[in-house]
């Protein structure tokens, strides 16, 4: 054989191996997607070996979830986009997404950096889209809380979950924890059986679903407390309006998250960022008093929202 020609075949030989062993080594847990690794067990992906891979660009694009209007968050951050971009020295770009799932497949794309996900979604984009979580909105006692409440007309008959068997209930998203993964999970203790007590509606959001009980469209709702908190504070409802007939233990708020394939001292830098702003008064007023970004573990901050996860068998759609 030609000497260049074995140069070659050692080479790829050697390529080969070393992909094999990296393969090998590639530890992760069966729910994350095969193009990640989770060699420490944090349940999040890996930085990739290759350091040729980290991305440090010079525009970045961020988004929030779209629990409610998009255009209610892109007006209401945008102190918080100005901020990072004099923070971080680069263009900071906030992209409205009209769905959890379209938001998933942005950061799983690469389009955008990093994002504010809901409590559910961020589950699905640590899994499938390689969303690292690192802050959370919070005050001086700790990060955001809510809970799954289910929601009546104020003049409704309805007094127990259990009351709704046949009944026209909302749930709001699929990968909506407390508007969908959590009823289904917790429900059935109070007498109540998504899927076979009743069929739930997907409503295509909290928002909808809190005024489509309002209207008369849902006979219940099953939706998270602090949305409801919002919309009566905007003058959306008034509080006596509805009737909560159900409360569930307290979910973590929403996830901040990078993409896992940022380049360390740029992830370093956002968290920096993030952890020096103060919301500003419309900021806090519009997140219940919160006043700032606080760190967070996946790991353990979020298995309540797992375990209720494990708990739950979503239908095929």
């Amino acid at each position: 054989m030609h000497i260049k020609t074995m140069s070659r075949v050692m080479v790829a030989f050697a390529a080969m191996l070393f992909a094999t062993s990296t393969q090998a080594d590639c530890i992760r847990a069966p729910e994350m997607d095969a193009n990640f690794c989770d060699r420490n067990g944090d349940l999040v992906a890996d930085l990739p070996d290759d350091s040729a891979l980290w991305r440090n660009p010079n525009t970045l694009v961020w988004a929030y979830t779209p629990i409610e209007d998009p255009a209610v968050y892109a007006n209401l951050f945008r102190p918080f986009t100005e901020y990072l971009s004099d923070c971080t020295g680069k263009q900071v770009v906030y992209y409205p997404v009209q769905s959890n799932a379209a938001e998933v497949a942005a950061i799983k794309s690469g389009r955008v950096h990093f994002a504010g996900f809901s409590t559910g979604p961020t589950v699905a984009a640590v899994n499938e889209g390689g969303a690292v979580p690192f802050a959370a909105k919070g005050d001086a006692d700790g990060i955001r809380g809510y809970s799954l409440v289910a929601i009546v007309r104020a003049d409704s008959p309805y007094h127990n979950l259990s009351d709704l068997e046949g009944k026209r209930v909302a749930h709001s998203t699929p990968l909506s924890n407390s508007g969908n993964i959590a009823p289904r999970a917790l429900f059935p203790a109070e007498d109540l059986v998504p899927g076979q007590d009743y069929e739930p509606i997907l409503s295509g959001g909290h928002d909808r679903s809190i005024l489509g009980v309002l209207a008369g469209d849902y006979d219940m709702a099953a939706v998270a407390s602090d949305v409801l908190e919002r919309m009566t504070k905007r003058g959306m409802l008034q509080v006596d309006d509805l009737r909560v007939i159900y409360t569930s233990a307290l979910f973590p708020t929403s996830a901040f998250v990078h993409a896992h394939d940022l380049h360390p001292k740029l992830t370093a830098q956002l968290k920096s960022c993030f952890f020096g702003f103060t919301f500003p008064p419309e900021m806090q007023q519009a997140f219940q008093g919160d006043a700032q970004f606080l760190p967070i573990s996946y790991k353990s901050d979020w298995e309540i929202v797992r375990n209720v996860m494990d708990q739950t068998t979503l239908p095929d759609n």
